[in-house]
């Protein structure tokens, strides 16, 4: 359900991400992700900017980020976005930024090489099995001794 100022509740969010309600909680609480307001029932209600965080999250997470990880990318891209509540930057700041996104970047890259290798390892395997299965002989009792 979308809320008239614009918020989502948790359950339209999920639907959205494509994460649990215990996932977006999860991130909730250990302060990744926090709701942006809360209806006057208490419910947690969150904002397009609160669902692109949770996808870098949900992007990260497969690619074996760490929570901490993701808490220092999402303050740089915070940083260098200016988001509410973020200081100013002075050149040499928004450079390390800039420096420390680029390592990211490369980390996101090796990762993706990486499960690409892996992927084409596990394909591979499928496809033996699959050459294997129509191999086999097709006596269910097998080979029989002295044929």
């Amino acid at each position: 359900m979308v809320e008239p100022e614009g918020h989502m509740h948790i359950g339209h969010v999920a639907e959205r991400t494509g994460l649990s309600l215990r996932t977006i909680r999860y991130y909730e609480e250990v302060g990744l992700v926090p709701a942006s307001a809360r209806s006057q029932g208490g419910f947690r209600l969150y904002t397009g900017t609160d669902v692109a965080r949770l996808m870098v999250i949900r992007r990260m997470k497969p690619l074996g980020f760490t929570l901490e990880q993701m808490r220092e990318l999402l303050e740089i891209t915070d940083l260098l976005e200016g988001r509410a509540g973020a200081p100013p930057l002075t050149e040499a700041e928004r450079q390390s930024c800039r420096q420390r996104l680029e390592t990211f970047e490369r980390a996101a890259r090796e990762r993706c090489d990486a499960l690409r290798l892996q992927l084409r390892w596990a394909e591979e395997f499928a496809a033996d099995l699959n050459r294997r299965g129509r191999h086999a002989v097709s006596d269910p009792a097998g080979p029989q001794p002295g044929r």
